[in-house]
């Protein structure tokens, strides 16, 4: 069910393409997967249609990304998913939804990547190039790319529960409460506002052949701090891979980034965590191997 109360269907996805792109609905419809705030459908070989259910704010991303995605695409060294149709909400679903290209591959959380090598390049040429300053009117983020600071509470709250559910040994807690304090007392970034992907978590990057080849769900671009998505160095590479990562990114990260980018990396892995762990139907197991992954290599390196 979405979150409007209407339950979505392949029925209804092809009523909704009938009425704008007719010459889709008779492709092969079949369910992708249910993510945090839509549902992803495969239209044919190579497109997907994305309908928003289980978030109230999924709406304000969809749009987003139909507005700045095939923009920031042509730039990108990974493929990503460009949309090419924005629906309007209707009395058949009354929530926006996206019509898009499909990306092969396998998320990273289900398929890690395993050739660290060339892993790390991929991921630095995309974020090199991602990370350019943005335009004053660019989205800003709902929580990402600013002071760590506003993370605080639900990082300390966040690890205590972890221990508690036994999901973190009280020496892997110290350890990531002194990374934290110091990720916390770095200085803050003093450069412009870069695109950021925002959410770069291993169930959002696809892997085929033991490397990265696509990034999805850029729900939460938006403009701020390249410390943020440089997390992606602990959280997605495998271990001994971030120094080569963070060695080729230009410009090169000064120790006050790579300490902030840290603790984003913290803030990422401990959250996926949690989820991972939850007792609600948000609950997603798949992202509790690579963020036991992430935190070790984090508080290995302390």
């Amino acid at each position: 069910m979405a979150h409007s109360g209407t339950e979505i269907t392949a029925d209804l996805i092809r009523d909704l393409l009938r009425d704008h792109h007719p010459d889709l609905a008779g492709r092969p419809l079949r369910l992708g997967a249910r993510g945090w705030d839509n549902q992803l459908w495969r239209l044919g070989d190579d497109l997907a249609v994305r309908l928003p259910w289980a978030t109230a704010d999924a709406d304000t991303l969809l749009r987003k990304e139909h507005a700045w995605l095939p923009l920031l695409a042509p730039r990108l060294p990974l493929p990503v998913p460009v949309p090419r149709h924005l629906g309007e909400p209707s009395d058949r679903f009354p929530r926006p939804w996206l019509v898009t290209t499909w990306l092969p591959g396998t998320p990273a959380d289900l398929a890690p990547a395993t050739r660290a090598r060339e892993a790390a390049d991929a991921l630095v040429a995309f974020l090199t190039a991602l990370h350019e300053p943005a335009p004053a009117d660019a989205p800003a983020g709902r929580d990402r790319g600013g002071s760590l600071a506003g993370h605080d509470a639900r990082v300390r709250g966040g690890l205590a529960h972890a221990a508690e559910l036994g999901l973190l040994s009280a020496g892997t807690v110290r350890a990531a409460r002194a990374l934290w304090a110091d990720a916390v007392a770095a200085p803050a970034w003093p450069g412009p506002a870069v695109w950021l992907h925002g959410d770069l978590h291993a169930a959002n990057v696809l892997t085929a052949d033991g490397t990265f080849c696509g990034v999805i769900d850029f729900g939460d671009l938006c403009a701020g701090d390249p410390a943020c998505d440089l997390a992606a160095a602990w959280t997605l590479l495998p271990g001994g891979a971030a120094d080569r990562c963070l060695a080729a990114y230009r410009p090169a990260p000064g120790p006050a980034t790579v300490r902030r980018a840290r603790g984003w990396a913290l803030v990422r892995a401990l959250g996926c965590l949690l989820i991972s762990a939850a007792d609600h139907c948000g609950r997603k197991p798949a992202w509790g191997p690579p963020a036991r992954a992430a935190l070790r290599r984090l508080t290995a390196t302390r």
